[in-house]
């Protein structure tokens, strides 16, 4: 069945739209890119299914292994600050529940994403699979690292709280690209747009808020 098919008959359409029209359109989120994405991606199919009921709700699901889907509205101010064109090969830290993978897919020609639980990575790669995305590859790493073999990156999304902005995934941003993670201590954040001109990083702050700490390399010590 193709995502087209599974959303004719998805019972949770109304709720979705009703998702885009008051919690997105209706908290300032303008990118008709991606409010058409949110609308037709089925956020339902990445939670467990004792979450189906919530997830067109405003909140954090858990997914297990101590990670979480982010709110709907924190996904579209991210994925509107990164203002993806259709040719944008795009690096994700943080596959999780592979939702906002998707989105991601929908908005730009190739993504690639890393998760370091295998656990989390095996069920994002079904679920994707099973929606017929094809233009996405799922690692299983240590996400501050990056992917230099793949760099450089049009765009970068980081899933995950660091306490500094990591040089390595600086280093692999294209010049002209966009980077957005959330940056600072591990109990609140601040989140950032980093955009490299000429070599140089311009840092723009879109909003505060909390993310699971990314672990390893250059984030969190682990525990």
């Amino acid at each position: 069945m193709t995502l087209f098919d599974q959303i004719q008959s998805d019972p949770f359409a109304s709720d979705r739209q009703r998702m885009v029209e008051y919690q997105l359109r209706g908290r300032g989120i303008r990118d008709e890119r991606v409010l058409d994405a949110m609308a037709r991606v089925p956020r339902h199919e990445f939670v467990p299914e004792r979450f189906h009921a919530q997830a067109y709700e405003d909140h954090p699901i858990p997914i297990g292994y101590g990670q979480t889907i982010s709110q709907p509205y924190i996904v579209a101010l991210m994925l509107e600050a990164l203002a993806l064109e259709p040719t944008d090969k795009v690096l994700e830290i943080g596959t999780g529940s592979g939702y906002q993978t998707a989105l991601l897919a929908e908005l730009a020609a190739s993504v690639y994403s890393i998760e370091r639980h295998a656990g989390l990575a095996q069920n994002a790669e079904r679920v994707l699979a099973k929606l017929g995305y094809t233009n996405i590859v799922v690692l299983v790493g240590d996400g501050s690292e990056g992917l230099p073999q793949d760099a450089p990156f049009d765009a970068i999304i980081v899933s995950a709280a660091a306490p500094e902005l990591p040089s390595t995934l600086v280093e692999q941003l294209r010049d002209g690209g966009r980077m957005v993670i959330p940056v600072g201590p591990a109990h609140a954040q601040e989140l950032q747009l980093v955009q490299k001109q000429q070599g140089q990083l311009l840092v723009s702050y879109l909003e505060g808020c909390r993310f699971v700490p990314l672990i390893t390399g250059q984030g969190y010590p682990s525990e």
